[in-house]
């Protein structure tokens, strides 16, 4: 009877020696030229046993767990951080603790805030207006800079992709001159946005005209790249909760302030407000904020004052159209509990 003998690949102990010594050699070869090559091995080994957890939403606003009860009453030197958010924060009217409009309010309130320039602070025929794809601004030449920066807000416009450019630009529709931009070259001041860039992520020609140099004013770097560069992301985080908002930036202009500029004389602000308002009508609701020029550690919550404390400051009327009696209640407010919600 014939024998016949199995051929085929057999595995043995010198087999898998050997793939073993090439399963080496391959991870050697691609991870070797990596940085950390041992950390980046481990991280992708934990992938692939572990799934993926949806990050936390970083459009959430920057809240401290407790707030205090408040009263009733192309060169890098302006660096901003940008962030981009993953879902939405479903907001209801419960959520809005605020001055309730009557019906009749309402009603009014619903019909002015569909106009084209509701949000504007009060002006005069001969006030220099200058509109933009994102924003209007009144510029005042005598401190070389805006007096203010009006905008309305959108979740839309701050999930786009358009990326920075930091090309500053003299601006062609102020009719007396802008400043330039070597105006604030090795003054030691920022050129600080009033609109900040990241607020237009949505609108590469919107991006760009917020480089424009009427929309810049002088600012500490610590305090642009710090606390205001916090602000500004905490006032996106609104508008993405709260789908549209109104604000309202500027510097407090008086006389008899420090000047730079090498082609202009350029007030150096020493403070800086930012206004918001809130519309959903029967609700509204307002906050101010008010910050010195410089660097500072302190939680947004203590800059909170009313709008009427800024009305007085700077001058300027906010939001003339509401109502009188819905006017009067919201900017006498200074409560961040209306904003800053409790964990």
């Amino acid at each position: 009877m014939a024998h016949f003998q199995r051929r085929g690949f057999r595995w043995n102990t010198n087999s898998f020696i050997l793939l073993l010594i090439f399963f080496v050699v391959g991870l050697f070869l691609h991870y070797g030229g990596k940085t950390q090559p041992v950390v980046k091995f481990w991280t992708d080994v934990k992938s692939i046993f572990t799934t993926e957890r949806p990050k936390d939403n970083p459009y959430k606003a920057p809240e401290p767990a407790q707030v205090p009860d408040a009263p009733d009453a192309s060169e890098p030197d302006n660096v901003a951080t940008d962030t981009r958010p993953e879902r939405k924060v479903p907001t209801s009217p419960a959520e809005v603790p605020s001055a309730k409009a009557t019906d009749a309010e309402a009603l009014e309130l619903a019909r002015i805030a569909n106009q084209r320039d509701f949000f504007l602070p009060a002006t005069t025929p001969s006030d220099q207006l200058v509109r933009r794809t994102g924003y209007t601004l009144k510029y005042f030449e005598k401190y070389e800079q805006a007096a203010w920066v009006a905008q309305v807000l959108t979740a839309q416009q701050i999930q786009g992709k358009e990326a920075r450019e930091n090309v500053f630009l003299n601006d062609p529709e102020v009719k007396s001159g802008s400043a330039v931009t070597a105006d604030y070259t090795r003054s030691g001041y920022d050129r600080g946005h009033l609109a900040p860039a990241a607020d237009f992520k949505n609108s590469s020609q919107a991006m760009k005209e917020s480089f424009y140099m009427s929309n810049v004013s002088p600012q500490d770097p610590a305090f642009n790249r710090g606390v205001w560069s916090e602000l500004e992301k905490l006032v996106r985080a609104w508008a993405y909760k709260y789908d549209k908002i109104y604000v309202v930036t500027g510097p407090v202009l008086k006389p008899g302030l420090q000047e730079i500029g090498r082609l202009n004389r350029v007030a150096v602000p020493e403070q800086f407000y930012k206004v918001v308002l809130y519309v959903n009508p029967p609700y509204v609701k307002g906050i101010a904020f008010l910050m010195k020029n410089e660097g500072s550690d302190l939680p947004l919550h203590k800059f909170v004052v009313s709008i009427d404390e800024v009305e007085r400051l700077t001058g300027i009327d906010f939001f003339p159209r509401l109502p009188d009696d819905i006017e009067r209640r919201v900017e006498a407010r200074s409560n961040p509990r209306e904003w800053y919600r409790l964990q």
